[in-house]
């Protein structure tokens, strides 16, 4: 009974897991009454499968089965994974099963993890992050918008008031704040966000100048990104993003006909076409930038394979997905079906991924690019992001915010620009987010992976996505694991922030 210890890099030769790569094989039988979608059928039964193989029996541990019962140890506290050898998976099975409700057990599974010798000091304590420095600041420097989504939260860019922009004098204050705290040596970032930003394109341009010369008197470096829906952009803006390397992410939900139903303009016409006219010249000419597609995901548009290769074809650096799960109205929001079938096209966009790794190739999938990243380096955090702590967002008026998502909202609120970050409120944010407080987080073997969830969609729906989530990275650890001879390939690919 052996385990052995899966350090990052130089991986001894690794079981496939079940027929890992296996084309998803669609079903013929037909349901009186409900249009037959065999695609569909197939991407929800994976997802559901998936699902099921994820659930929490556990907190202290979760097992990867491979062949000939062989299979591996995800360890959360550390983020550790550890090959495992039939017997250990059978006795680790059975441990797991005896202390399920049976309250004289519920220390036999950290007892046997001690015994193999995998436990340590927890890498995760109790102890919130405490007034930590401000390293990233997103500016709503325009609160209007010129499209009108059908889910926006933020409300066609408005955050429930009157359509505002920021003023010169407040973005460079902003840009002052960030700056002025930073240390010598620090890497520091700049987004630029709405609304839609490019409708206060003089205001972006001179707080990018303004940091750019704030930066090299100070001794630190600042990267710059944009969140566009990229109607308003110009081949000017583009010579602009790449001069200074932006990382410009356009939010796009699909090809033509899916992206215009859901992000149409405000008097209801499509988008699609004019956005595609005026980045095309950022596709080409990408160097120092890096043009990121950006999908929303509603129920509407769950063809996530079709998206992605469209998207992949058209010349994008990277593609991503993120669901829709809290809207102001309700509109577009994510049920339980419907994550089942998206993460069921999720992972079959993952497996295409894996088949361009192993031939040699390249398939800018984002969202696996980012996990094989955090997995591969051991990600274990007791939040989900760096809102509240290291990252703030900036209102049109000047008022410091949770992230750019709690623009307007009482419950985000983390000071002013007059006033400075306000320690007591952040202290109570990073107390009451960690998630050792959250549940069910607490009994959850990705907790450390997730970090509890999106703070805005939690505080405004609660938790329905933990089951998508767990399945994802369920799957994104046996890909870590089928992918581990070609590391150096996967660490290659750059990794993505999607806002």
């Amino acid at each position: 009974m052996t385990v052995g210890v899966r350090a990052p890099g130089g991986h001894r030769a690794l079981p496939v897991l079940g027929s890992a790569l296996t084309p998803l094989a669609l079903r013929d039988a037909a349901v009186p009454g409900v249009p037959h979608d065999p695609r569909r059928e197939a991407v929800s039964a994976l997802g559901q499968h998936f699902m099921q193989a994820s659930k929490p029996r556990t907190p202290h541990v979760h097992l990867l089965a491979g062949e000939n019962g062989e299979g591996h140890l995800f360890l959360p506290d550390g983020s550790r994974l550890f090959d495992a050898d039939a017997p250990l998976l059978y006795v680790m099975q059975q441990t797991i099963e005896q202390s399920i409700g049976a309250p004289v057990d519920a220390n036999a599974v950290p007892a046997l993890l001690e015994r193999l010798g995998v436990t340590a000091a927890p890498y995760v304590n109790d102890e919130p992050v405490a007034s930590p420095p401000l390293h990233a600041l997103s500016l709503a420097v325009a609160q209007k918008c010129n499209l009108g989504c059908t889910y926006c939260y933020a409300q066609q860019g408005e955050f429930g008031g009157p359509a505002t922009q920021m003023s010169a004098e407040q973005a460079l204050r902003a840009v002052d704040l960030m700056i002025d705290a930073a240390e010598p040596g620090a890497r520091l970032n700049l987004a630029f966000m709405g609304g839609e930003p490019l409708v206060n394109r003089p205001v972006l341009r001179l707080a990018t100048e303004h940091a750019v010369r704030r930066a090299e008197t100070r001794g630190v470096h600042v990267n710059f990104s944009i969140t566009t829906n990229g109607t308003l952009v110009t081949p000017d803006d583009g010579e602009f993003f790449e001069t200074h390397g932006f990382a410009v992410t356009i939010s796009l939900d699909g090809p033509r006909e899916v992206h215009d139903a859901q992000r149409p303009t405000r008097s209801g016409r499509g988008s699609f076409d004019r956005i595609m006219r005026n980045i095309a010249p950022l596709l080409t000419t990408q160097r120092r930038m890096q043009v990121t597609a950006r999908v929303t995901v509603t129920p509407e548009n769950l063809g996530l394979r079709e998206t992605l290769d469209t998207f992949v074809d058209l010349g994008f650096h990277s593609v991503g997905f993120a669901p829709m799960l809290s809207s102001p109205n309700g509109h577009g929001e994510m049920q339980s079906a419907d994550l089942q079938v998206m993460l069921g096209e999720m992972i079959d966009c993952g497996r295409e991924y894996e088949r361009r790794i192993l031939r040699g190739g390249r398939y800018p999938f984002s969202n696996v690019v980012n996990a094989m990243r955090e997995i591969h380096r051991g990600t274990h955090r007791p939040y989900p992001c760096g809102a509240g702590a290291g990252y703030l967002g900036v209102s049109a008026d000047g008022e410091l915010s949770a992230c750019h998502r709690f623009v307007g909202d009482e419950a985000g609120r983390m000071g002013s620009i007059d006033g400075g970050i306000d320690r007591t409120l952040q202290n109570r944010w990073l107390a009451d987010r960690h998630v050792h407080t959250q549940s069910p987080c607490t009994s959850c073997w990705a907790r450390y992976l997730c970090g509890g969830g999106c703070h805005h969609e939690v505080i405004a729906r609660g938790r329905p996505a933990c089951d998508y989530v767990r399945g994802w990275l369920h799957y994104c650890l046996g890909a870590y694991l089928r992918l581990s001879p070609h590391l150096d390939q996967v660490m290659a690919s750059t990794p993505v922030q999607l806002s």
